[in-house]
């Protein structure tokens, strides 16, 4: 979890993903939508591979590359942890208001 939290703690590799969520891009598709050398969306390329959030297919020459949202599992197991707990405090304190609600009800009567 830790290498897919500093891969996408980039935005410029945030972007990438971006990019590749959809469709399978190569290489130089990729570098063509930014301002920077194309060994440094190579670079990026590489750490997202690292982390297992994209997969690589090459073809003679070309580097063909997609998305693979299930690297992101554990993170978001992990952070849906949290979500779960606090969703599950908001249904406890709706609950208890609409009870305040019914029981202010029954004593007006």
């Amino acid at each position: 979890m830790d290498a897919v939290i500093q891969a996408i703690a980039e935005p410029r590799r945030r972007d990438i993903l971006g990019l590749v969520v959809e469709k399978e891009l190569s290489a130089s598709e990729i570098a063509s939508h930014f301002d920077v050398t194309r060994p440094a969306v190579s670079q990026h390329l590489s750490v997202l591979l690292s982390a297992g959030l994209v997969t690589l297919r090459r073809e003679g020459t070309h580097r063909y590359y997609r998305a693979r949202p299930e690297g992101l599992a554990e993170l978001r197991d992990y952070l849906n942890r949290f979500w779960k707990d606090q969703l599950s405090l908001l249904k406890e304190l709706a609950e208890a208001e609409e009870q305040t609600k019914k029981e202010k009800m029954d004593a007006g009567r």
